[in-house]
């Protein structure tokens, strides 16, 4: 009987041991799948934090980008952040330069059109640009803006302003594109005005177009003088005066008279590359490689 009573209780002990085991088994296994589920989380969590993060940098650029430039007027939130509606609602011919202060747009505007240097350059006689017969100044342009009430007012009144300020002499001055065809009748202007009329004008044959720096781009232009000297002197003067840069790299001088020369010359112009939006990628991986 006793000894049957000890076999009882080994086997209740194995049994016992056995359920220990697979206890200990079992909670070894949830503690490892939970180790494993913590540390996948954490690493989610953490990629989510960056890409949040990443995002929150992008909307503040793009907000600041639009705020700087004057496209819309300063956002409400303390932190220079333009929400949905705030953009939805935005319309660049509906503001006024008094409440865009110190952005590019108002500077441009203020500045940069009513600049006396730029304005001395003689106006065409264009139409849209006259009243009373004289042309028209930057304190009556400004005044037609700023009484603009509506979108299609203020669209035209900018639209005035660029074509009839000292903007209008920027483009002439630096084309923002490649223009063979207005480049040789800018040159053929100046000798009209010098009362010479030219044989042959054309982009120079043996030099391509050149970029002599990131935004800066230069093509060169052929063209001869056959005149007496005063005639000559007249045309280069011109050129020099020009508010379009011709600078002359080579040149020679035949005389042919008494008091006449040959010049033929190459000179070289420049202009701006075409104005883009530059978009930057930027890529976030879990392992932060």
């Amino acid at each position: 009987m006793a000894k049957e009573i000890a076999i009882s209780k080994r086997v209740k002990i194995s049994e016992a041991q056995e359920y220990m085991l697979l206890s200990v088994l079992g909670a070894s296994i949830v503690l490892g799948i939970s180790i494993a589920l913590i540390s996948h989380f954490s690493q989610q969590i953490s990629f989510n934090a960056k890409v949040i993060m990443a995002e929150d940098e992008s909307i503040a650029a793009y907000s600041g980008v639009i705020k700087n430039a004057g496209i819309c007027k300063a956002p409400k939130d303390r932190n220079g952040i333009y929400t949905d509606d705030e953009l939805k609602n935005c319309n660049p011919n509906t503001i006024q330069v008094s409440e865009i202060n110190g952005t590019l747009r108002a500077n441009v505007l203020e500045n940069l059109a009513s600049n006396v240097a730029l304005d001395s350059v003689p106006k065409e006689n264009d139409s849209n640009c006259m009243k009373n017969g004289t042309a028209i100044t930057y304190k009556d342009l400004m005044a037609e803006y700023e009484q603009a009430r509506t979108p299609d007012a203020l669209q035209a009144a900018s639209n005035r302003i660029k074509s009839c300020s000292a903007l209008r002499v920027i483009p002439d001055a630096l084309p923002a594109y490649k223009n063979e065809e207005a480049l040789l009748a800018s040159l053929n202007k100046l000798y009209n005005i010098s009362n010479w009329t030219p044989e042959a004008i054309s982009p120079s044959g043996d030099s391509e177009i050149s970029t002599i720096s990131e935004d800066l781009n230069e093509i060169t232009v052929s063209s001869s003088i056959e005149s007496d000297l005063a005639t000559t002197r007249r045309v280069l003067d011109n050129i020099e005066r020009s508010i379009r840069e011709f600078d002359i790299k080579r040149a020679t001088i035949e005389w042919s008279g008494s008091d006449r020369l040959n010049l033929q010359f190459q000179a070289t112009a420049y202009y701006m590359n075409e104005p883009t939006i530059t978009e930057s990628d930027k890529t976030i991986s879990p392992g932060g490689k």
